[in-house]
């Protein structure tokens, strides 16, 4: 297949859309193969891993680093071998042609091959005060705001690995933690469980959901209600963490490539390509099972490699 002539003044060989350890990860292997790689970092850039406190398990930082912290490093070495950053949204990507377009508030560029990096969000509980209280007390994030409520009660929403590890953390800082769940049984690890059951600050509010958030500026309590009496009670509580879940963001590549029913994108395995040729995906984009800083560098490493092969298959220079 011969060069293919582009008549967009912003052509790129590769654009990485997303800017979290895998998108960055990517773009250190591609410019390192001298495919002068674009980074779409977004507003939001740096991923999850901007909104934790302190990173302990990420290899060669022995010492920890915050997530910021880290991104900033991240990028930094991206850069030293020639990748582009440029902090805009992606507001729309076409994959129905090659070569393939991404659009943001001030560009529109095109490439040969896509590395998508876009990662995944915390999702909500999706009540109106939850929302007018964010940062107020409510957060998806205990290692971020845990320290904030020293001393205070506070409660986790979940039911799985995640709401417990939140939980167990908490306990560091709470005078007691509450888990609500709307289940009867916990769908966390056997370990992670038998932690959360034995710990003395830890209870459980089985077969409930939070029905709305109290307080006028700060958190005061929730409303729970059983759902299987419909008996609601009032829990007081100064913090409130939500931990149900992530939602990969992929909301801009639906009918476009191969999604799972959950919007994971579809890859094959022991590679990064997804169901459309020259497009790849990297990070917790495509990963709803481990979601580590860690595994997201990896695959990362691995959709540069398979973009540059890809390339070189095609004959695209």
């Amino acid at each position: 297949m011969a060069p293919r002539e582009v008549t967009n003044g912003d052509h790129q060989r590769v654009v990485i859309v997303g800017s979290g350890p895998a998108g960055y990860t990517a773009a250190v292997y591609a410019a390192r193969a001298e495919l002068a790689p674009v980074v779409v970092a977004g507003l939001q850039f740096g991923g999850q891993l901007m909104l934790t406190t302190d990173v302990e398990n990420y290899p060669g930082f022995a010492e920890g680093i915050t997530g910021p912290e880290m991104m900033e490093v991240f990028q930094r070495q991206a850069e030293r071998f020639g990748t582009e950053v440029r902090m805009e949204d992606a507001t729309e990507i076409d994959l129905s042609k090659r070569p393939f377009t991404v659009v943001t508030d001030s560009k529109t560029l095109t490439a040969d091959a896509l590395i998508l990096a876009t990662g995944a969000s915390a999702k909500w509980i999706g009540i109106d005060s939850e929302t007018r209280l964010q940062n107020r007390g409510v957060s998806a994030c205990a290692t971020c705001d845990g320290a904030l409520y020293r001393g205070k009660p506070m409660a986790v929403v979940g039911g799985g690995d995640t709401a417990m590890e939140e939980a167990l953390f908490l306990t560091r800082f709470a005078t007691k933690v509450s888990v609500i769940h709307r289940r009867d049984a916990l769908r966390a690890s056997k370990i992670m469980q038998e932690r959360a059951l034995a710990h003395e600050k830890i209870d459980f509010v089985w077969n409930s959901v939070v029905e709305e958030v109290l307080g006028e500026d700060f958190v005061t309590g929730v409303r729970v209600r059983d759902v299987k009496s419909d008996e609601t009670t009032e829990l007081p509580i100064e913090a409130l963490f939500v931990a149900i879940g992530h939602k990969p963001n992929t909301d801009l590549l639906e009918g476009q490539l191969a999604l799972d029913p959950t919007g994971y994108v579809k890859i094959e395995p022991g590679s990064t390509r997804t169901s459309v040729a020259g497009v790849f995906c990297a990070g917790d984009a495509s990963d709803p099972t481990y979601r580590q800083a860690v595994t997201a560098a990896g695959t990362g490493c691995m959709a540069a490699i398979d973009a540059e092969r890809w390339l070189a298959e095609q004959c695209i220079e």
